[in-house]
């Protein structure tokens, strides 16, 4: 596929106008003149003729093939799915790969359950000699279903086109971050479709460009100012599609691309490199036949170091030691010798039948990210992870949901700062378009949610130590709805707490009066790096002369109701009777020292049943409350000073105390040392076990059939 390469060029030349002679060719000439276009590449004129046919012949089975091939190779999944099971229905036997190339579309195009039928159909009706055929098809079905999965399940992230600066109607790829503040990518700046032999080759041709991003005098933005030239070493040539470009560690050597197309538009690329020396760039030089094979095309380079070597990925063609397709290679620069050791195949751990292109290798973590399309994937090209590197590999990952989709994704490179945010290209829904929605690939920005989690001990208030066995829960304040629980067998807990909510964690343990503490990430922004907060929960145990007071519940003078600013004190008891499920209370309210004995008595059993009233309203059981009124009994102030009345000292005297007179262990979550002591509830895991990828069968670089490749069959009606 060129796309994988150097993107989707649109430059096929358009269909002629209504008084093209070629329109009034005889059946079989015209055939023949459409065939002859699709064998030059050009597509969409050829899509054009293929259709005047279909509308002389609508039943013939071999025009409905091809005008199928013409969108698959012009990316328009819908229509290619629709006529690929036209051409099965009419010639079964003559078309049975159909089945497979009508899944893939409906794949591409994200209708999964269609897909899996077709490649089902595919599997049970097959009867070629190839048997990796079968294994192949199984494959795209694993990889419907991992997309089932993955679109229920996405990952914590979001992917936006990198807009109108930056993007055109044509492809843009192999985007490049220069530090934090602008980006490097290759683009054919054209917002039409190009017509090859009328428009001038440098006017098409794909070039480097570059554009700053925005700022708005407080802040580097996440958008892009217009696209500049960039003229850096004159990497540009009129007469090649340039790209691909990467530096090396040190910033003094530049490897990119130069491609041009050869029969068929069938894109051929070599890697070239320039060094940089007293602040100027040299003429950029082609690398030696070790890196460039002869016989293949050799692109996508990435400069990583790895460990202490220099370590030049790139993707090649070559046909010895391949796994099938484009494979990922590796060769190490020798800095002593300024030269590069002979190329390894990065293995079949990475490499699959099909192909493998655009590395890019992160060195803070030592993982690969590859594009492919030959391990189970989501549609087409999807980014892929694997640890370890350069020779060796293991978990191989797809990245799932929204960072790959149903469409093709390549060029996956990441920020050099501490945030993983990151970049892809992709013909995904969204991308800008002349012909069909997915004809293009544009360039997307990956803005990866940060994870914030919360850690935190519990302790005891009084002894200081770790309290062993608790079970700490999270809950999202707003809706009350329990997010998560900890079975702590020491003391310690963690949890995943998601953007933009305010959480209550409680701590729980019979004998023990719950704690608790509020975190809040509802002030967080996307770009925020990863962050943990520590907290610490203390508790206390229950004692038979375990009591508390309740601060700012205030009364009015000789009433038994309370005042208004009164309802944040009494919440904090209805949060300490939710905290608590298995804790029973009594309610003990007093009044000031005036009047008489009888009349404060009867009073206080009214201030202390309108708190249980109140607790109730808010979905407290009654019958863990018991009210009683104390009368003046235990003024904590005096009501007079020297003789003289003491009204603050009257209003603290009325007041409302809680003691506890029961506790059933049964009412609480207790510890259970069976559980598992922490579930993520960030769903990495569980996601991380979908994309995971069984490369336990190796592949040993048996092609499909070539029946299933776009264009095998041309010319054979």
């Amino acid at each position: 596929m060129i796309s994988a390469f150097l993107g989707l060029f649109a430059f096929q030349a358009q269909a002629g106008p209504k008084d093209d002679p070629a329109a009034k060719l005889p059946f079989k000439k015209k055939l023949k003149w459409a065939d002859g276009l699709f064998k030059a590449g050009s597509f969409y004129t050829a899509e054009e003729y293929y259709y005047q046919l279909k509308k002389e012949q609508p039943r013939n089975p071999y025009v409905t093939y091809m005008l199928a091939e013409c969108m698959l190779q012009t990316r328009d999944y819908p229509p290619a799915a629709e006529y690929y099971a036209e051409a099965r229905a009419l010639a079964p036997e003559k078309y049975p790969s159909a089945a497979y190339l009508e899944g893939q579309m409906r794949k591409q195009n994200g209708d999964y359950e269609k897909a899996i039928a077709c490649f089902e159909h595919y599997i049970k009706n097959y009867k070629g000699k190839n048997k990796k055929m079968k294994l192949y098809a199984q494959r795209e079905i694993d990889g419907c279903k991992m997309a089932i999965k993955s679109l229920n399940d996405p990952g914590n992230a979001f992917v936006k086109n990198a807009g109108p600066n930056i993007n055109t109607f044509n492809t843009e790829l192999s985007p490049m971050p220069l530090g934090d503040t602008a980006l490097l990518f290759a683009t054919m700046n054209a917002n039409k479709i190009i017509e090859v032999g009328k428009d001038k080759r440098k006017d098409y041709v794909s070039r480097f460009m570059w554009a700053p991003k925005e700022f708005d005098r407080t802040r580097i933005k996440d958008s892009f100012e217009v696209a500049m030239k960039f003229d850096d070493g004159k990497f540009n040539d009129p007469k090649y599609h340039i790209g691909n470009g990467s530096w090396s560690p040190g910033g003094t050597r530049f490897y990119f691309t130069k491609c041009i197309e050869e029969d068929s538009m069938n894109i051929k690329c070599k890697i070239w490199v320039a060094e940089l020396t007293k602040g100027q760039w040299g003429t950029p030089k082609l690398l030696d036949e070790f890196i460039n094979d002869p016989m293949s095309s050799n692109t996508n380079p990435y400069c990583t170091m790895i460990g202490k070597k220099e370590v030049l990925f790139f993707a090649s063609d070559r046909k010895l030691q391949s796994a099938g397709g484009f494979d990922i290679w590796y060769s190490v620069y020798d800095a002593a010798r300024q030269t590069y050791r002979r190329p390894q195949n990065c293995g079949k751990k990475v490499n699959s039948w099909g192909d493998d292109i655009t590395p890019y290798y992160d060195s803070r973590r030592n993982k690969l990210y590859f594009a492919s399309n030959g391990w189970p994937n989501l549609g087409g090209f999807d980014i892929f992870s694997a640890d370890g590197g350069p020779s060796r590999y293991t978990n191989l990952k797809n990245l799932g949901f929204p960072i790959n989709s149903s469409a093709d994704d390549l060029y996956y490179v990441q920020d050099p700062g501490p945030k993983d945010n990151a970049y892809v290209v992709s013909n995904r829904l969204g991308s800008m378009y002349k012909k069909n929605p997915t004809c293009c690939d544009d360039i997307w920005r990956v803005i990866k949610e940060p994870n914030f989690y919360v850690k935190g001990q519990v302790i005891d208030e009084v002894t200081n130590e770790l309290i062993p066995q608790a079970v700490i829960k999270m809950m999202d304040e707003s809706s009350r709805a329990l997010k998560d629980t900890f079975y702590s067998k020491e003391g310690n807990f963690l949890f995943y707490t998601p953007m933009g909510k305010n959480y209550t964690i409680t701590a729980d343990k019979p004998e023990y009066i719950s704690g608790r503490t509020t975190v809040s990430t509802s002030g967080k922004s996307v770009m925020d790096p990863d962050d943990t907060t520590l907290v610490t929960i203390y508790m206390r145990k229950i004692t038979n002369d375990f009591e508390f007071h309740v601060q700012n519940v205030y009364y009015n003078f000789d009433k038994g109701d309370f005042q208004p600013d009164s309802y944040s004190a009494l919440d904090t008891l209805v949060r300490f009777m939710q905290d608590n499920p298995s804790v029973s209370v009594e309610i003990r309210s007093y009044t000031d020292g005036k009047g008489e004995d009888e009349y404060n008595n009867e009073l206080s059993v009214k201030r202390a049943q309108a708190v249980m009233k109140y607790m109730a309203s808010k979905g407290i059981d009654r019958g863990r409350m018991i009210a009683r009124g104390e009368g003046k009994k235990n003024p904590i102030k005096p009501n007079s000073i020297n003789g003289k009345d003491n009204p603050v000292g009257r209003q603290y005297n009325r007041r409302t105390e809680f003691r506890i007179i029961g506790d059933i262990p049964e009412m609480r979550i207790i510890y259970d040392q069976n559980r598992p002591e922490y579930i993520d509830k960030s769903g990495q895991d569980q996601r991380d076990q979908n994309l995971k990828i069984n490369n336990d069968v190796e592949d040993d670089g048996t092609p499909a059939d070539k029946d299933i490749r776009s264009g095998s069959r041309v010319g054979e009606d």
